[in-house]
């Protein structure tokens, strides 16, 4: 059993599991079995649950014990007791099975819709009669209350066919070229119709006459959806009274409400591909819609994904169980799948022994490889010089290589290169330098490098203390994020020549030798090892006494020469200022008179032109 979960929906996959080789004999199968723990526990729910090649559509009979499935090839139909979890009956038919559907509440009467234009009857015993209508066919419905067959296909008629009398009616002439689905309504018995123009139609049985007319094709190409070319209708299911859900051929799921010609709600399926079937669950409200590759549910309110699913092959047809949470679908191969979601619904009563199997399943899901061989190409076998043993019975074809025992690919292996384990060890040293490298400082310094480089060094010195001492490692000031704008910002480049810097600098440079010193006298105390503790901590203090004395003398004086410097610095700099101030000579100006005015001093024209503001 595997298990998926999506939007916290778990999946059960019933029919998944580890296979079996199909060339191994079936002594090796039973051997295998008795042998390997997860073979003996694949589930098998239904006992040949599968088809031939090809499943095509399933269905399940109303009383819910019997589950029929046509496909392909030979054609045939296979029904399946859920009582006894395994098949009844096959039957073989003459051609392919377009549709199929169950009259009865058992499977004591059965239509089929054929390829070749035919239309086949079976009851309970077997083959029971056998017609043909005028055109090819692609979908029918039956009416209960008058018990007629209505056949859609290529062709603007809607065939009637009466089973009381045993003959066909005047059918009903619509305006469509082709038809591909059809349906009537459970509760009022309207019948509808899905053609090629991306219309649907919907009749009255009672007066046989059109009743409505919607256009699909229109409403289903909104801003977000890209098509080619005209939709056409390719599924359609009613639900209840007043809802039904259209179906396109470019993978729009469309809902409507009878009273109204406009969808209440387009669900796009964005793969472009033919909607095959639509579901309802009424118990969340949900939609199930399928096209080839996807299994989409949603809420038919919103639109909200509730969760999906991805066969492994093409899907052809899509059935929910009644009243649970089992999902079957056909496929493009002979394994029909069945899933099982307990969020929608508790298992059938026939396998009820799955609510228990699936509150104990693990979530691990298995792979389906075979884990007692091993598939090698021709290049490999050449490598492992095993190339003479082709054509023998040790190897087995498959594809463009063989399969091998694993033993013996093993044995053959180790032979061929006994220097592996030198490899596997060499690589592996090479992957945990690579973590370490990973691990390390990686910080783009663009500006403060040899600040940068002092933390790096100091960081380095209280690692190994911490590591002697047992202790945890203080966070990295480098990899702060508060402090990384000083080495990638130059606003916060460290000027040395400016005037702080060079006061400070002594200072910063005197408790960074102080610290360095202290760290190694704690260094060579560890190192002896003496058991007193007092002694040393009181010789370590008287020591660190005398030493702040003198570095504090020493930065002091260090501070005075840098004071002395900068007042020198500025004595020059104002005795440049001066030389230039008398290198510049100063110029006579000249002003110019204006004609017919006549210069008295620069104070007349001071007060002239107060006048004049």
């Amino acid at each position: 059993m595997q298990v998926s979960s999506l939007n916290e929906v778990k999946i059960y996959s019933l029919s998944a599991g580890r296979s079996l080789p199909e060339w191994l004999s079936d002594r090796k199968k039973r051997a295998l079995q008795k042998k390997d723990v997860d073979v003996r526990r694949r589930i098998e729910l239904i006992q040949d649950f599968e088809m031939p090649t090809v499943s095509t559509k399933i269905k399940v009979s109303r009383d819910g014990q019997y589950i029929m499935a046509v496909g392909t090839y030979k054609p045939r139909v296979r029904c399946f007791d859920t009582y006894q979890l395994s098949q009844k009956f096959e039957r073989c038919l003459d051609s392919e099975v377009v549709t199929f559907e169950i009259l009865s509440d058992d499977y004591s009467k059965i239509v089929f819709l054929q390829c070749g234009r035919f239309v086949e009857f079976h009851s309970q015993h077997g083959h029971y009669y056998r017609t043909r209508i005028p055109k090819f066919g692609r979908d029918f419905s039956y009416h209960y209350p008058s018990c007629d067959l209505y056949f859609v296909g290529a062709s603007s008629e809607v065939y009637r066919l009466n089973l009381e009398q045993g003959r066909f009616l005047n059918s009903l002439q619509t305006e469509a070229s082709e038809s591909n689905v059809c349906d009537i309504n459970p509760v009022h018995f309207l019948f509808a119709m899905g053609t090629t123009e991306g219309k649907v139609e919907c009749w009255d049985p009672r007066t046989r006459n059109r009743v409505g007319l919607l256009d699909c094709a229109l409403s289903s190409v909104t801003a977000d959806t890209e098509i080619e070319g005209l939709p056409s209708i390719s599924a359609l299911k009613f639900d209840g009274a007043l809802n039904m859900a259209v179906g396109t051929s470019t993978g729009q799921v469309l809902l409507y409400d009878l009273r109204s010609s406009n969808p209440l709600i387009v669900k796009d399926h964005h793969y472009g591909l033919p909607i095959k079937s639509i579901q309802f669950q009424h118990q969340l409200d949900l939609i199930i819609s399928a096209d080839s590759r996807i299994i989409k549910m949603w809420n038919k309110d919103t639109g909200k994904i509730f969760t999906s699913m991805e066969p492994e092959h093409d899907i052809n047809d899509v059935c929910l169980y009644p009243n649970s949470g089992m999902l079957m679908t056909a496929n493009e191969a002979p394994k029909m799948n069945i899933y099982y979601i307990p969020v929608l619904g508790p298992a059938p009563k026939w396998c009820s022994f799955l609510d228990n199997l699936t509150e104990e399943l693990e979530e691990n899901p298995e792979s389906t490889v075979y884990d007692d061989y091993k598939f090698v190409t021709r290049k490999d076998l050449e490598n492992l010089g095993l190339a003479h043993l082709i054509g023998s019975s040790l190897l087995r074809a498959y594809m463009h290589g063989f399969f091998m025992d694993i033993r013996l690919y093993h044995k053959a292996k180790m032979m061929a290169n006994p220097f592996a384990y030198e490899e596997y060890r060499r690589e592996k040293i090479r992957q945990k330098i690579e973590e370490t490298r990973a691990q390390r400082v990686q910080l783009k310094v663009n500006f403060n490098k040899e600040l940068a480089l002092k933390l790096i060094e100091e960081e380095g010195e209280e690692q190994q203390i911490s590591k002697k001492r047992k202790q945890k490692n203080l966070p990295s000031l480098l990899k702060d994020d508060r402090f990384k704008v000083m080495f990638e910002n130059p606003d916060f480049q460290v000027d040395e020549q400016s005037e702080e810097f060079r006061l400070l600098n002594p200072l910063v440079s005197k408790i960074s030798e102080k610290r360095k010193r202290k760290l190694k006298i704690l260094e060579e105390l560890e190192a002896q090892g003496q058991e007193e503790e007092e002694e040393p901590e009181g010789k370590a203090s008287d020591a660190e006494s005398s030493e702040s004395s003198d570095d504090e003398k020493g930065w002091v004086e260090e501070v005075r020469k840098q004071r002395k410097l900068l007042r020198q610095e500025e004595k020059l700099k104002r005795q440049e200022r001066l030389k230039e101030d008398q290198q510049t000579l100063l110029k006579p100006q000249f002003f110019e008179i204006k004609e017919g005015e006549e210069f008295r001093s620069f104070k007349d024209s001071a007060k002239k032109q107060k006048l004049m503001k």
